[in-house]
């Protein structure tokens, strides 16, 4: 099994804090926010590859970020993928890249956790991942509780059988 995180953002809205940082790398109760979401894939037995897609902009910086991480935990492996983007006006968006990913490091017939390297939550992704063994597909989701802060993230709806009928990214 091996892991995609989408890292390939600017961070517009947050200039200028993300002018010259990328999003997941700003730190937060002391380490990056993307070192909480590697630490909770620790305990998954048959991860392969952690894989994170970035953009030209800070390519480097996920470079020497997983070089060092990687120091005091020698069971991650990392690999960095620039998918060439510039620029807000250029990037790929998130299934952009999760499709250049797939399509450049050959994982269409490998299972994939993907996760945004933006997000800050604590607790192990094992038992999740013991859990999405059992389907072809498992998407999780957060319920925020409120329809306003909806606006800031995405919206998904569901059928009585739990299947995904319709997600929309930031509603109006």
């Amino acid at each position: 099994m091996n892991v995609l995180i989408l890292a390939a953002g600017y961070a517009t809205r947050l200039y200028p804090l993300t002018l010259n940082k990328a999003k997941p790398l700003l730190v937060v109760g002391g380490k990056p926010i993307i070192e909480w979401l590697v630490d909770n894939l620790a305990g998954i037995s048959d991860l392969e590859t952690i894989y994170i897609v970035t953009n030209d902009k800070f390519a480097a910086d996920f470079q020497a970020w997983s070089q060092s991480y990687q120091k005091c935990h020698p069971e991650f492996k990392f690999k960095i993928v620039n998918d060439g983007s510039t620029s807000d006006d250029d990037k790929l968006g998130a299934i952009g890249d999760i499709n250049f990913v797939v399509t450049h490091e050959n994982l269409s017939e490998t299972s994939l956790l993907v996760a945004a390297g933006d997000n800050l939550f604590t607790g192990s992704l094992a038992d999740f991942m013991a859990n999405a063994r059992d389907t072809e597909v498992t998407v999780a989701v957060y319920d925020v509780g409120d329809t306003e802060a909806i606006k800031k993230y995405g919206n998904v709806a569901v059928d009585a059988e739990g299947i995904m009928t319709r997600f929309e990214e930031k509603p109006k």
